[in-house]
């Protein structure tokens, strides 16, 4: 499944956003404009729906209602989340899936849910609050995604949520993971803390597969680089380990924590992309990557997914990747911020820019200008 379609209201940066999405989509906009709060509401559904997680958990972890609800919320302080699914390539949603929040006003201030509701094409299975609910109000504080024993006639909306991917990886905590402690106990590792234990538990068949093709890919952006590895210490801790062909024998292996960054969050990238077919956020992926590799990411994505069908949501803010002429205005969505939160439009749905691309030229030269802050040049009144 995909999601085909987005609507939020009160969600963070967003007082209310409506968004159509295809097999990929490519999020821009100036910083603050709310790129990663857009992305954070696929984590938020994974989070309510995977074990161990729930709605009170998934709030929790993003410091209570009140830090989710959008600033401009006001007499309707609702959060809103409605998702459809499309499954394969029907004409309409294969599934629905709605949840509404509010905050109890009283005791413990914890969300309740206002509704939860799933559609199966044009049938309702499910509408909350039910019977059951005005009867025990507490059983409001749960939603039926989370719940084995009340998701049955909807489980693939679960497992969709639950199988969310995200990286951002951050190379210190590759190379160093024993400096750092995981913020939560919910086995979730977005920024690559434990991205070498994933590795690790792949099978062997698989491991040595995936590390083959990523090898031919790094071999192609690092000189010299040959027979990426892992392997285990005496602790049985993994390491990735590398030999560089220029050097003396026996002298020329290097272990993740001699890597660069760039060559950590590239193998991490190309590890993501061979991994599953599940619905992938990368968030500005180009970070610490050279201009021609970043050139290259969407063809490179593109080769690797093959003939799957795995949705990709990018943001960025490199010109560089969406100078890909590959990047039409239908999948790039720009944020603009507001006085009244942000807004999405599609690219494609501009005048300003719809006219450039349609005279040929890429996303980068036709959209990314839209982007840039007003008074810019101001910035470097600063050191005077």
């Amino acid at each position: 499944m995909i999601v085909s379609r987005v609507v939020l209201k009160n969600w963070k940066n967003f007082r209310h956003a409506d968004v159509r999405f295809g097999d990929r989509g490519f999020l821009v906009g100036p910083n603050a404009s709310g790129k990663s709060n857009f992305l954070d509401v696929f984590r938020f559904l994974r989070d309510v729906a995977k074990p161990g997680g729930g709605l009170q958990r998934a709030v929790a972890d993003r410091g209570g209602l009140s830090r989710i609800r959008s600033l401009a919320a006001r007499k309707d302080p609702n959060v809103e989340i409605r998702v459809e699914l499309l499954n394969g390539r029907d004409d309409g949603p294969s599934w629905i899936y709605e949840i509404g929040i509010r905050q109890e006003p009283r005791g413990r201030r914890q969300p309740f849910l206002t509704y939860e509701r799933v559609w199966n094409g044009t049938e309702q299975i499910l509408n909350r609050p039910d019977d059951s609910d005005v009867r025990d109000v507490l059983r409001l504080t749960q939603t039926h995604v989370e719940q084995i024993n009340s998701n049955e006639s909807f489980r693939d909306v679960s497992e969709f949520f639950q199988s969310v991917l995200y990286l951002h990886l951050i190379p210190q905590l590759v190379r160093h993971p024993e400096q750092f402690q995981p913020s939560s106990e919910v086995p979730e590792d977005p920024y690559g803390r434990r991205f070498l234990e994933r590795i690790a538990k792949a099978t062997m068949k698989t491991r040595e597969s995936r590390l083959r093709k990523i090898e031919k890919a790094l071999r192609l952006a690092v000189p010299q680089l040959t027979n990426l590895t892992l392997t285990q210490d005496v602790r049985g801790v993994p390491h990735l380990e590398v030999l560089y062909e220029h050097w003396r024998p026996g002298a020329g292996k290097q272990r993740e924590d001699q890597f660069s960054d760039g060559t950590l969050r590239l193998i991490a990238l190309l590890w993501i992309l061979l991994e599953g077919d599940s619905l992938l956020l990368l968030e500005e992926p180009e970070l610490s990557l050279h201009s021609e590799i970043v050139r290259k990411l969407p063809r490179l994505i593109h080769r690797i997914q093959g003939h799957r069908t795995r949705q990709i949501m990018i943001s960025t803010h490199s010109a560089d990747l969406m100078s890909d002429a590959g990047i039409g205005g239908e999948e790039t969505f720009l944020l603009v911020p507001v006085p009244e939160g942000t807004q999405v439009r599609r690219a494609s749905d501009l005048s300003e820019a719809r006219t450039l691309l349609e005279n040929g030229m890429t996303v980068a030269d036709a959209v990314l200008p839209l982007t840039r802050p007003s008074g810019i040049e101001q910035l470097l009144l600063f050191i005077k």
